[in-house]
């Protein structure tokens, strides 16, 4: 079990150290908390690319399992491979007002082979693979009875509108279903439009920030264009949701600062928007 670190604890709206497990669950390491009796449904978060070392991301989870509705699943699906931590304080510091430009700079300097590295070990086809025969398992040994949403953050945004596209539908006692029933992406990052979204066969609830550097919001626009040339040309589209925060600087839904009154707000109705979101469609 990783130990949480105080410092990195920082930033989150949950205080606290994280009441979950680590277990094996479908051949990835996954923290796992909830209701493991008779959940209304099973909800699967794909974080940002710190993973489960990043004590934020298992707050997140407990969070969601606190009304005792979910049996919540956080997977490693960087299996055991998650960008080191140091990143975390250059990428998303809690109080971006304390960090210098040569601080910043610097340190993204420093951290850019590192980074460069990693991306090469988690391209996308292979990233899609892991996170999609891991749903598929999982979707197998549900029952019908119980829903499964998906709630991507920053890097994990993408593949959770992946799970939710056309292509990845499966075959289940003589039909062809989704792997994931709805879907919930905060700032997610490195989207192909309009493949990533064109497709999509589920609901899904964005969430966006005006002041992101890592998500420009003209990509909620391209997102929205994507969908309005899908309708137009016969196809069936889902119910989609958009929610903007402000100032919603990148890693808003996650290590925001909580003692500002603005960041605090996109930690918290970006909590809220999830749960909404999967109350409504799960």
């Amino acid at each position: 079990m990783i130990s949480a670190d105080h410092n990195l604890l920082q930033g989150s709206i949950h205080n606290g150290q994280p009441q979950g497990k680590e277990e094996m669950i479908h051949g990835l390491n996954t923290y796992v908390i909830g209701n493991r009796t008779d959940p209304r449904g099973i909800v699967v978060i794909y974080s940002d690319v710190f993973g489960l070392p990043l004590p934020n991301n298992r707050l997140i989870a407990d969070a969601y399992a606190k009304s005792g509705e979910w049996l919540v699943y956080l997977p490693d699906f960087f299996e055991g491979d998650p960008l080191g931590l140091k990143a975390a304080d250059v990428l998303i510091p809690v109080d971006a007002a304390k960090q210098s430009t040569l601080s910043k700079y610097t340190g993204m300097l420093a951290q850019a082979p590192s980074f460069l590295m990693w991306m090469t070990r988690h391209k996308a086809e292979h990233t899609e693979k892991v996170c999609n025969d891991f749903l598929r398992k999982l979707r197998l040994a549900t029952p019908r009875s119980q829903n499964i949403g998906m709630v991507g953050f920053c890097w994990g945004g993408r593949y959770a509108f992946r799970a939710g596209l056309e292509r990845n539908m499966i075959e289940l006692d003589g039909q062809k279903v989704p792997l994931i029933d709805a879907a919930v992406g905060m700032h997610p990052s490195n989207l192909t439009i309009p493949d990533d979204v064109e497709t999509l066969v589920v609901p899904v609830s964005y969430g966006w920030g005006l002041e992101d550097v890592g998500v420009k919001i003209e990509t909620k626009g391209q997102v929205e264009k994507a969908h309005e040339n899908a309708r137009r040309a016969g196809r069936k589209v889902p119910e989609m949701e958009h929610k903007v925060y402000k100032p919603g600087r990148h890693g808003f839904a996650v290590r925001g600062n909580p003692d500002d009154p603005q960041e605090r707000k996109c930690l918290e109705d970006s909590e809220r928007q999830a749960l909404e979101w999967l109350r409504r469609w799960l």
